[in-house]
């Protein structure tokens, strides 16, 4: 197998923050890898170096693919003057040039340069290539084509910045996040278009599912090392596992051993021989390794939260939309529960977010009443995020909450020692936060949430950014959160882990209660879709069937008479129109507004003498049987 990646010796570090030291991996064609890492730990850096668009610090990168190599970043990088169908087709390759021209040159009245265009779309085959293209941005759900990049949200910038990387269909992908932003149905089309694809790909990813079902290889970075597992997720979890251990019994034998060699070392002569240097020098490495940071992955996240009375919150008859939109809450009542957890799924702009604003007064409907429970303490995690000051200290973010966190049993600990618990070393507490990484910074603005003692969380997007450590660790706290949970995700493995039940916010104000987890949702909804295709198919055959069915003992009554009189006439005036249509459209001197005005009318006679031609045939049987 021909290899596409070659990476050997590569390091990388920030000051003296180091990232990764002497790396070597190979991706071979057709292969689909993943990176796993936490935040902070380089991931990013080394798709930036692989890219080309970073230095490295010492080691070497081979793309044996550069000529079909396409890498869509985290924060994709647009023309803000471009439209979204501009920015889409600005790669400089010949059939999106040719597509591009085509789209330009038909706007115009230039009858010359449509027919050139034409005939060069003709003979790339463009036609084909631009309906493949068509049916990725349907399915990507890209708004207006001729809307500015500068007008676009964050997750539309993100999925024009898809669209424009699989349409080239490069034989190298590289993708960092891919499904930030985009809602479950266009992840699970993304996760069926790249595991269907023979596409060599690389990514970075904390969506479990879709690295699970995409990927057969993980590379782990950790401790500024890669370890290599020859399998999917769920091979990976396994593995890791066994490799933690075994360091970890390593590390133990070290510190046995070093026990000994300390000893030896207090009683070593003066006098030094060239035998007891070597040992010296064993010792120190043996000193090293004894050191290694044991990997922990349970951290303690028993914070107490506040007590929580019978009465939670209470939502009555809400309604609620913006301006003259479609409604996205219409007579909407739920009374929550204690200790619940809730699952919000839907389609991106279905209103979510807006819902979340709503319960926690943060937006006042236009009907209806909440009452909220004298006792309750909302933790509002939102998507946008908590804006921090980039120059203050890490450790001064939190202090300014609070000196101490009470945890569940009583006990307290330090604002320093719960950093530290959230994979924050104590060494990075003094550093200003704009020297974090994006995904450090979600979780430290995670911390400033969970510190306050809440007793009714609400988390918008909480995976997005998040590396898959923090992840485990966020699903174990919320798995005995001694309070009510509601959370807006399109993480499917999150939801599977957490919710007792769903919201499904199914668009037009419709809110479904759905008792289970997505993954159980997903296979009602797929028993429901099925049962509705068939009746569709069903009530189709029987209406064909009682078309057929004919009633030969009835006469025409008086005014079905002077119907089909008429018929005949009216048809034929169709025909005799369709006919100059046709001999317009085939004479080449129509105007461009002309050839499209002639070729609607066309289309809607062809439906409109079927329709007369079929009540024509129906009367006339009907006559014939009688006589």
């Amino acid at each position: 197998m021909s290899s596409i990646l070659q990476v050997e010796n590569l390091a990388r570090s920030y000051g003296e923050k180091e990232l990764f030291e002497n790396i070597s991996f190979v991706i071979s064609k057709g292969q689909k890898v993943a990176l796993i890492a936490r935040n902070g730990a380089g991931k990013t850096s080394l798709l930036n170096i692989i890219a080309g668009l970073e230095p490295c610090d010492a080691g070497s990168v081979t793309n044996f693919c550069k000529d079909s190599f396409e890498y869509l970043m985290q924060e994709p990088e647009l023309i803000p003057d471009l439209t979204v169908f501009e920015a889409v087709y600005s790669h400089a390759n010949d059939i999106q040039r040719t597509i591009l021209h085509y789209e330009h040159v038909i706007c115009t009245e230039d009858k010359e340069a449509i027919q050139k265009a034409i005939e060069a779309m003709d003979a790339i085959q463009g036609w084909e290539y631009e309906t493949r293209v068509k049916q990725i941005l349907t399915q990507l759900k890209l708004p207006n084509l001729d809307q500015r990049i500068r007008e676009l949200s964050g997750g539309q910038k993100k999925r024009v910045a898809l669209a424009k990387t699989l349409i080239t269909e490069p034989q190298f992908l590289i993708l960092d996040e891919p499904t930030n932003h985009l809602d479950v149905e266009m992840i699970e089309w993304l996760e069926e278009y790249l595991s269907k694809t023979s596409i060599t790909l690389f990514m970075v990813t904390h969506d479990r599912y879709f690295l699970d079902r995409v990927c057969d290889e993980i590379l782990e970075m950790e401790n500024a090392a890669i370890y290599r597992y020859k399998g999917n997720y769920s091979y990976f979890l396994e593995k890791q596992a066994e490799r933690i251990d075994n360091q970890n019994k390593e590390v133990e034998r070290a510190q046995n051993l070093l026990r000994t060699e300390q000893e030896w070392m207090r009683r070593m002569p003066k006098a030094r021989t060239t035998k007891a240097k070597a040992r010296i020098d064993s010792f120190y490495d043996l000193k090293t390794k004894a050191e290694s940071k044991i990997y922990e992955e349970r951290l303690n996240l028993n914070i107490e939260g506040a007590r929580m009375g019978k009465k939670i919150l209470e939502i009555n008859d809400i309604t609620f939309s913006w301006g003259n939109n479609t409604p996205i809450l219409k007579g909407f009542t739920y009374i929550f529960k204690r200790f619940e957890k809730i699952g919000i799924v839907g389609k991106n702009g279905s209103g979510k977010s807006t819902f979340l604003d709503i319960i926690t007064s943060k937006i006042r409907p236009q009907k209806g009443h909440i009452q909220t429970g004298e006792t309750i303490q909302f933790g509002y995690y939102k998507q946008q995020g908590l804006v921090f000051d980039q120059e203050t200290k890490v450790i001064d973010v939190v202090k300014e909450i609070a000196e101490v966190v009470k945890l569940g049993n009583g006990d307290t600990i330090s604002a320093s020692a719960f950093l530290n618990y959230f994979m924050f070393p104590y060494p990075s507490h003094y550093q200003p936060v704009y020297k974090l990484s994006g995904g450090e910074k979600r979780r430290l603005y995670l911390i400033t949430v969970l510190m306050r003692s809440p007793n009714f969380l609400i988390l918008d997007e909480p995976t997005n950014d998040l590396d898959i450590l923090t992840l485990n660790v966020l699903e174990e706290y919320l798995a005995t959160f001694n309070g009510c949970v509601v959370v807006v995700t399109h993480d499917r493995y999150f939801l599977d882990k957490i919710v007792d039940h769903l919201f499904v916010f199914e668009g037009d104000a419709v809110i479904k209660d759905f008792p289970g987890n997505y993954t159980q949702y997903k296979i009602w909804s797929n028993e429901r879709k099925k049962k509705e295709q068939l009746q569709k198919r069903t009530n189709v055959k029987k209406t064909e069937t009682e078309k057929k069915i004919v009633p030969v003992t009835n006469k025409l009554s008086f005014k079905e008479k002077r119907e089909l009189e008429t018929l005949e006439l009216e048809i034929e005036k169709l025909e005799a129109e369709k006919s100059g249509i046709e001999a317009g459209l085939q004479s080449g001197n129509l105007k461009p507004e002309e050839l499209t005005q002639h070729s609607q009318r066309f289309a809607a006679l062809l439906i409109e003498i079927s329709d007369l031609t079929d009540r024509w045939l129906e009367l006339s049987e009907r006559e014939s049987s009688l006589i």
